[in-house]
């Protein structure tokens, strides 16, 4: 395939040449009433060709808006890219091709795909991308818009097969690591769009979730999840206090224990600790003898 690459074209001041046309125009027309006065049919020979150049001339005229640019290829040959914002001149027989320069979004649809574990998921992306190389975008690919659609959608495919939905290690997941996650989609995503002469600004999920038909078991199993870490935690503390009260009870000599008093009180402590119902102490005041 023919590599092209964008280069400046030549291209004048619209305004100028826009008043050389008045005045050929003006000229023209004198010409034509000098011929019909003095009936001078050699006049029509110069009145004719310089009509039809005028009309040919106003071909030239283009107009590039601010992040705007004009593709000139003539006769199947790319001339070069008109960027500069502004009103000028170029050559009338040449086909303008306009290609926008400005930033664009792409919201992918809800795709649907199982990520590293197999899990099915649904994930959507909003890639940010402008056009950088105007002759790449226009002869290297088809349609460089849909060029972009379609290899954004096969990044975000292979993104979420090569990472977890979640993941309770240290091993990054979607949901974890979002900015990870961004970065190595933008990196993916601009490597297939480089051919293209794109450059992509931004790449961020925008929709992440269980596919309908296991969210409601994978939402089950992290509240599972919840549950025993929450009580991990719970029962980390309640061993740590039960391990000061016992020591402060040694050191302060308030009361001597022995190994089967000090399994009780431990065991009642834990329970007192842990259970998720409230304790409800009871006072032993001794025997009552009448």
């Amino acid at each position: 395939m023919e590599t092209i690459i964008e280069k400046s074209s030549k291209k004048y001041n619209g305004f100028l040449f826009l008043f050389i046309v008045i005045v050929a125009s003006i000229a023209d027309a004198f010409l034509l009433r000098n011929g019909i006065m003095t009936n001078n049919d050699s006049i029509l020979w110069i009145f004719i060709p310089l009509l039809i150049l005028i009309f040919i001339s106003f071909g030239g005229f283009i107009v590039v808006q601010p992040n705007d640019s004009r593709v000139l290829v003539l006769f199947g040959k790319y001339l070069g890219t008109v960027r500069d914002s502004g009103f000028w001149w170029v050559n009338p027989f040449t086909t303008k091709k306009q290609v926008s320069l400005r930033i664009h979004n792409f919201n992918s649809e809800k795709i649907k795909v199982n990520d590293l574990h197999g899990n099915p998921i649904e994930i959507a992306a909003v890639i940010v991308w402008r056009v950088v190389d105007s002759a790449c975008a226009l002869f290297d690919v088809q349609n460089y818009e849909q060029f972009v659609a379609i290899q954004s959608e096969t990044a975000i495919r292979g993104l979420a097969t090569e990472y977890a939905y979640d993941s309770n290690d240290s091993e990054a997941s979607l949901r974890g690591n979002t900015q990870e996650i961004s970065e190595q989609l933008k990196k993916q995503v601009q490597m297939r769009l480089q051919i293209a002469g794109m450059e992509i600004l931004e790449a961020r999920i925008s929709h992440l979730a269980y596919a309908p038909e296991i969210a409601q078991a994978m939402l089950r199993r992290q509240q599972a999840q919840a549950v025993v870490a929450a009580r991990q935690k719970i029962v980390e503390g309640a061993v740590g206090m039960v391990d000061m009260a016992l020591k402060a009870l040694s050191e302060q000599h308030i009361v001597n224990l022995d190994e089967d008093k000090k399994a009780t009180m431990v065991n009642n402590l834990m329970v007192a600790l842990v259970s998720e119902v409230q304790a409800q102490p009871v006072i032993n005041t001794g025997t009552l003898y009448q």
